[in-house]
């Protein structure tokens, strides 16, 4: 018969309790379906492992987003408020992922202010 101890740290392992790679992959960016938008919409959360791990990534995701700040990243929010913590996170992104910071300067925290 197993011992308590031992099917503790088979569940625990099992789990991944503990372990980044287990847990949820985070949001899907919402790039407004693709569509020609007038000002964009805020981020409800910041990026998850499905953008940020290479391992974990998927370029349809990815283009998504690229797509959508290379296309709106300089237009207002639209209820007129500034971008949020989780807004600068995905267009920090952006930039980390190699695009033109120039499209989401607005966006992005005043340096040293990180």
């Amino acid at each position: 018969m197993p011992s308590v101890a031992g099917l503790t740290l088979f569940a625990v392992a099992c789990s991944g309790s503990g372990n980044s790679a287990a847990q949820g992959p985070g949001p899907v960016f919402d790039g407004e379906g693709g569509r020609t938008v007038a000002c964009m919409v805020h981020q409800p959360a910041p990026p998850g492992s499905r953008y940020t791990d290479p391992q974990r990534r998927d370029s349809a995701q990815v283009l998504t987003l690229l797509h959508y700040y290379t296309v709106n990243g300089s237009k207002p929010y639209c209820d007129g408020q500034p971008p949020r913590a989780a807004d600068r996170r995905w267009a920090q992104l952006y930039v980390d992922l190699g695009a033109d910071p120039a499209a989401v300067h607005r966006l992005l925290p005043p340096v040293g202010g990180r």
